[in-house]
């Protein structure tokens, strides 16, 4: 069974209450995003055979494409991510490794970060699903900011977005890093930092 919790009953668990050994163990998270709905069960399939890993999300996004994220060890999550790669062939959209995620990665996934007070609000948009949670990562590590929100793609035309809260220094900088690891690939929709947002904005990201 899944060491998470889910906001919505629709969704594959992605959660918030990881115990101290799913902690050291879930060290990696991967993902396998598609062109097709269909090949993404396959993709989902081969990821599970393929390695002890745990199963995080597996559901459709728009338009119309699939997203698998797992979690594990790494060398798991390596093998997991190659074989669903492979499985997804001609239909793949993105693919990812993060070998040392950040711990809150996790909650932002699954929209359960309490954050109850904004200071300066950073937004990076990007065009897949999978290079928006590598953004997030780096952004997360390359400052001290808060991460409150990873949105993945539902009702959102296929991009993705994450929000994240700290000081102005602080939020450019992870702003930038996230940018530069999505632009790499050319997946970078938009960066935006706000110095000092409105409160009713927090309204619109909990």
């Amino acid at each position: 069974m899944s060491p998470f919790a889910t906001r919505d009953p629709g969704l594959s668990p992605v959660g918030q209450d990881v115990g101290d050994a799913d902690r050291r163990t879930l060290t990696s998270i991967g993902g396998v995003e598609t062109s097709s709905m269909a090949r993404g069960f396959a993709v989902v399939d081969a990821m599970l055979k393929a390695a002890d890993v745990t199963l995080l999300l597996s559901r459709t996004v728009c338009p119309g494409k699939y997203i698998a994220l797992v979690a594990g060890e790494v060398a798991g999550v390596n093998a997991a991510v190659s074989a669903g790669a492979d499985v997804a062939a001609e239909s793949l959209v993105d693919q990812f490794v993060i070998p040392n995620i950040h711990p809150e990665i996790f909650p932002a996934i699954a929209g359960t970060t309490q954050v109850t007070e904004l200071s300066a609000l950073g937004i990076v948009e990007t065009f897949s699903v999978a290079s928006l949670i590598e953004a997030a990562d780096a952004a997360v590590k390359a400052a001290s900011v808060r991460l409150i929100e990873i949105r993945l793609a539902m009702a959102l035309g296929g991009k993705a977005f994450v929000t994240f809260t700290g000081s102005v220094a602080a939020v450019t900088t992870s702003a930038s890093a996230a940018a530069e690891n999505a632009g790499a690939k050319g997946l970078l929709g938009q960066k935006v930092v706000i110095p000092k947002p409105r409160p009713e904005l927090l309204r619109e990201l909990i």
